[in-house]
């Protein structure tokens, strides 16, 4: 039986770019559509939206009023099943033809959090944002009637499904390469100077310099700890976030901009803990860090609730204050790394080609 693979536009990297990289490997015969194709040759999509020919292609927030409608107009085909992999308008997609009236299935990275969880996503705090979400609430609850089943990556987001769309779902956790992180990292000769610079113990932060995922709180950890801190990634809060190292932790906050793959590996296994402060679906960087044998100090709200077991592979905190903070090192650094490691593989590229396999098969009797 044939099927259509469909996702919101792509990016050249991404958390649920990887999703979709796998689905299009568990499903190798699948037509491939998106709203337009920017992953800078990673995919080769079989069709795009009419947006993609239009002014707006690549311009997200332009363009996000006419998605609901261009996900409406997709070509005629042919297929027995369509799995749409959304995290905005995705699962509104309809195809023309014998495709029309097929199961389609949704696997849910979750409810577009600027619509549904503003709390949780700035671009959804203005007041035009909150006004257009009003309108879209309903469409977008109605669309997701259209599942005949609808998968989510966390018992977070299917929380969430629950409470937006008002449909039950499968909790199927997206694919982590957790093999990649169990091997021994083989940094360049430069990367190797920038770990020679680095104190042979510290606290890692890891991710987009953004406002959400709450570097600041790594910094934090490191003063009331008294440990040295690594801020390891890049973006727009870079400036800020090194005024804020030089007032709470002075020379003890270390930054390193844009690691290699490799040498993020490195940071990893040197790592007394990965500080993860950031609220997210589920959270891909603390199952690497694992993989890596490094525990995980996170929050227990969210996808790292569901990942992180609290006093074997790491800590999770209620609060994030800096006796807590002193808590929660204290009993992550204590865990074994074996431990971490174990509970990594259960979030394997493995594990979930054959989960997502198996439940597209029940939910619409293709072979699995």
């Amino acid at each position: 039986m044939s099927g259509i693979l469909v996702h919101e536009w792509l990016a050249p990297t991404g958390g649920s770019e990887n999703v979709f990289e796998v689905l299009t490997r568990v499903f190798p015969d699948a037509a491939t559509y998106c709203l337009w194709d920017a992953s800078e040759g990673r995919f080769t999509i079989d069709g795009e939206s009419w947006l993609a020919q239009t002014p707006l292609r690549g311009r997200k927030v332009a363009a996000l009023p006419l998605m609901p409608l261009a996900w409406r107009q997709l070509p005629a085909q042919e297929a027995d099943w369509v799995l749409a992999s959304s995290h905005l308008f995705a699962h509104h997609a309809r195809f023309g033809g014998p495709a029309r009236n097929v199961p389609k299935l949704v696997y849910a990275h979750t409810p577009a959090r600027y619509i549904w969880s503003p709390e949780l996503d700035a671009r959804g705090e203005s007041a035009p944002a909150r006004a257009v979400a009003a309108m879209l609430k309903p469409l977008d609850r109605a669309r997701a009637q259209e599942a005949a089943a609808i998968a989510v990556n966390s018992r977070f987001v299917a929380d969430r499904v629950a409470d937006a769309w008002q449909r039950e779902s499968t909790v199927i956790h997206p694919p982590v390469d957790v093999a990649a992180f169990g091997v021994d990292p083989r940094p360049s000769d430069a990367d190797e100077n920038v770990l020679a610079a680095l104190p042979t113990e510290f606290l890692l932060g890891f991710s987009r310099f953004i406002p959400y995922k709450r570097l600041e709180l790594v910094i934090e950890a490191g003063a009331a700890t008294g440990l040295p801190v690594v801020l390891a990634g890049a973006g727009p809060e870079e400036e800020r976030l090194r005024a804020l190292a030089a007032t709470r932790h002075p020379g003890r906050v270390h930054f390193v901009i844009a690691p290699s793959g490799e040498l993020y590996r490195a940071l990893l296994r040197r790592a007394l803990a990965l500080i993860f402060p950031a609220v997210e679906d589920f959270g891909i960087v603390p199952v690497e860090a694992m993989a890596a044998g490094a525990p995980v100090v996170a929050g227990a709200l969210g996808g790292t609730a569901e990942t992180v077991v609290h006093g074997e592979t790491g800590a999770l905190v209620d609060e994030w204050s800096p006796a807590a903070l002193r808590e929660a090192v204290d009993i992550a650094t204590a865990t074994a790394g074996d431990a971490a490691r174990t509970r990594a593989a259960a979030f394997s590229t493995d594990v979930f080609a054959q989960r997502i396999s198996e439940w597209v098969a029940a939910n619409t009797g293709a072979r699995a």
